[in-house]
């Protein structure tokens, strides 16, 4: 009982700031609008929180960010167009997920090239290690007859 009890607290608390991000008093009477005004601000980065999209945050220029997105939508605005604004407005970072560009390409292919790049050196030196081994040669018989003087005067 006493394990439900602290599980259901430490639910709650969890919980509790992403439930009072979106204050009652920026939630818009048309339904549609609202629920087009939450998927925009789940896309958007809070500039002060940073990891966080301005639908969790509490922080007042994700209010300010909420309450221009609500604004824009009302006045008959796309999503795109809302998007655009706030990008023309803010820059890219704005984005918990930049869009793919030119701008961008780095930030999207830079882990693959690294991924293969870096199989590309595993798989060279491999083959180049495996070319590496010398043939055992057998020893001359001058070779021979100092090792073994070498191995007498160690006993």
């Amino acid at each position: 009982m006493l394990r439900r009890l602290a599980l259901a607290v430490v639910f709650v608390l969890t919980t509790l700031p992403a439930a009072f991000a979106v204050q009652p008093d920026e939630i818009l009477s048309d339904p549609e609008l609202e629920a087009r005004a939450r998927v925009l601000s789940a896309q958007m980065r809070c500039l002060v929180c940073q990891n966080q999209s301005i639908d969790d945050s509490d922080a007042p220029l994700a209010k300010d960010l909420r309450v221009l997105i609500r604004e824009r939508l009302v006045q008959g605005e796309s999503n795109a167009q809302v998007v655009d604004y706030l990008v023309s407005r803010y820059g890219e970072f704005v984005l918990l997920k930049p869009r793919f560009n030119s701008r961008t390409l780095l930030l999207w292919g830079g882990p693959f090239a690294i991924l293969l790049i870096g199989s590309l050196v595993i798989f060279l030196r491999r083959r180049k290690g495996s070319g590496l081994a010398v043939p055992e040669q057998a020893l001359s018989a001058d070779e021979q007859a100092r090792l073994d003087d070498i191995l007498k005067s160690k006993e």
